[in-house]
């Protein structure tokens, strides 16, 4: 059975992580299948969003531990598992988490590498490695803080104690709450409604909101003017400032254009 499940949902690509008898624990198989099927749908002009859930009863419950503990040192600083954590960060298209059950440890660390997480109302999210001798590796002092502050970060790190779902929502750690039944579909139709909008656009804008995490305001600002003169001679934006101005709705280019 392949670890990752790929379907196609309009201009939607869905990853599903397919380990439900572990927790969709992330081996370094699974993030190798994952980063694989995530590459092919960035690469398509076809698709102009993503979204990553988990099959059974977890999004993902955190790094295979097993595997880990029969890692060395060095190898699982310099392996190939880090890489494929690196090829969902730099994915030009948005990319959405359907969170439901555990995220926790390395699923939560993938859910925040997305750009937007919709969280169903069991979900759970923590990163518990303090409670094995370890700390998050796979960016989770770094995310949490940017997230949600320095004390908050500082709990999450240091206690391992997981935060609901509703308190990750009131915090801005995802973006909807919704039923679990429901939380597939909804990241499905966020993502669709982004895929519908001009794909130069979406592009920029998602580099230049990463960039304010990456930069300082002024080099962010310079990267902001920059992105916005290329785009504003665009086909997209003549037809959208024309539509606006003709007040009808506006018909932009093919997806890839």
């Amino acid at each position: 059975m392949p670890l990752v499940l790929e379907e196609r949902r309009g201009a939607v690509a869905v990853a599903l992580l397919n380990r439900p008898e572990a927790l969709n624990a992330l081996s370094a198989d699974l993030m190798r299948e994952l980063a694989a099927a995530l590459g092919r749908a960035d690469a398509d002009p076809a698709v102009g969003a993503i979204v990553i859930a988990g099959q059974g009863r977890a999004f993902a419950a955190g790094a295979d531990v097993r595997e880990l503990a029969a890692g060395s040192p060095l190898g699982v600083a310099t392996g190939p598992y880090f890489a494929d954590w690196e090829r969902v960060r730099h994915l030009s298209k948005p990319v959405i988490a359907a969170v439901h059950g555990l995220a926790l440890g390395g699923g939560c660390e993938l859910a925040m590498a997305c750009d937007m997480i919709v969280a169903a109302e069991d979900a759970r999210f923590g990163q518990p490695e303090i409670k094995l001798g370890l700390i998050p590796g796979f960016g989770g002092t770094q995310r949490w803080p940017r997230f949600l502050g320095k004390a908050r970060a500082m709990e999450a790190v240091l206690t391992g104690e997981p935060i609901t779902a509703r308190d990750a929502f009131m915090l801005g750690l995802c973006n909807r709450l919704v039923p679990p039944e429901m939380v597939l579909d909804e990241a499905v139709a966020l993502a669709a409604r982004i895929a519908a909008l001009p794909a130069d656009a979406v592009r920029v804008g998602k580099a230049a909101v990463q960039a304010a995490f990456e930069t300082d305001l002024d080099a962010g600002l310079r990267l902001e003017r920059q992105a916005f003169g290329l785009l504003f001679d665009s086909a997209d934006a003549r037809e959208g400032m024309a539509a606006f101005l003709e007040k009808r709705a506006p018909k932009f280019g093919p997806r890839g254009g």
